[in-house]
């Protein structure tokens, strides 16, 4: 419980610093996991470890409360061929009311205007590929995304995504955005904000063109770090394989060893310097420089004085016990706090 939670939350922390504060990220390691309840503890934990917004497991958003997301699969898009597919039963009512629109056909309009915007030519945005966005926005027509890369994304997905997205707009609706899974996706995020910008600003829709950009494909930390690198448009990310299954340290040395028994201090003693114990029931502390950065963190007895702000203290290093040296912290920071003692709260 103590070991793999730890693991993964410190893992999702790692790729949310690399993130920064404002792109999104989703866990989607369902699939990857260790079993279904390896899968629901990493979902669980990605989320509790501060990292994460949202889950693409249903079942970890039910039992834990943690807001589930998800997009369309390559499958869902490739088992439609042909708008004939989807006629004449797809058709949705204006969101202010009013009689139901033929959304095939109102899409294929779009999709026209869209292509002489984008400079693409018509016959070759993919008609199965359109159908299958029309199907999904007029089942989920306030959260209709639309997945780019199953045949071309310049000259398919994105104009049959912006066709359907217009459509959705002049029935009141709004789209939530787009996903990319292969390629250079910090390039291609630019290059499809920059169309985005221009079909938006075209048709006089704004909302399109800030429509949110979803990227995957085994996203990793080196990953996040090209993307800083070379800049991107990039609203959200998400994480499978690297978040759930840990590859950079695949374990966590958690070891449990005995240091107090009622009140009395324990030792183990051993060759191997390593494992032995320090006795007594501790609690720690960060110490921090001028500078306010973290320098330090000391291991105290539970009853020795609390160190404070401006006080030098004698210690000594892990593994170096023999010396002592001294430090001077501008402040000070308690890391343990109990919520349990004897059982209760």
């Amino acid at each position: 419980l103590l070991s793999s939670s730890s693991l993964v939350a410190t893992n999702a922390a790692r790729f949310r610093l690399l993130a920064g504060p404002d792109v999104k990220l989703m866990e989607m390691g369902l699939r990857r996991a260790q079993g279904p309840d390896g899968a629901l503890s990493a979902s669980k934990y990605s989320y509790v470890g501060a990292g994460f917004d949202y889950t693409s497991n249903v079942l970890a958003g039910k039992l834990y409360g943690i807001p589930v997301r998800g997009t369309i699969a390559h499958s869902f898009i490739m088992s439609f061929t042909s708008l004939e597919e989807v006629r004449p039963r797809v058709s949705l009512s204006p969101l202010a009311g009013g009689e139901a629109v033929d959304v095939p056909a109102l899409a294929e309009r779009w999709l026209r205007r869209v292509c002489e915007v984008l400079r693409t030519p018509p016959e070759k945005a993919n008609r199965g590929e359109l159908a299958a966005f029309v199907s999904y926005a007029v089942t989920f027509p306030r959260d209709f995304q639309g997945l780019l890369d199953t045949y071309c994304v310049r000259r398919s997905g994105l104009p049959n995504f912006c066709a359907v997205a217009l459509a959705l707009h002049q029935l009141g609706y709004r789209a939530i955005g787009v996903r990319l899974d292969s390629g250079d996706l910090a390039r291609q995020s630019k290059e499809i904000r920059q169309m985005l910008r221009a079909c938006g600003a075209q048709f006089q829709v704004p909302w399109l063109e800030t429509v949110p950009i979803a990227v995957s494909n085994d996203i990793s930390e080196q990953s996040l770090e090209e993307f800083s690198r070379e800049g991107s448009e990039i609203d959200m990310i998400g994480v499978g394989t690297n978040l759930v299954t840990c590859p950079l340290q695949p374990s966590l040395g958690c070891v449990y060893k005995l240091v107090e028994v009622n009140g009395f201090p324990c030792l183990k003693l051993t060759e191997d310097e390593e494992k032995m114990t320090i006795p007594g029931a501790k609690t720690i502390y960060r110490l921090y420089d001028a500078a306010g950065h973290p320098f330090m963190d000391l291991m105290a007895l539970e009853e020795e004085p609390s160190p404070s702000a401006g006080q030098e203290l004698e210690v000594r290093v892990l593994g170096q016990l023999g010396e002592t040296s001294k430090v001077l912290p501008t402040a000070v920071e308690p890391l343990h706090r109990t919520y349990f003692r004897d059982g209760q709260v």
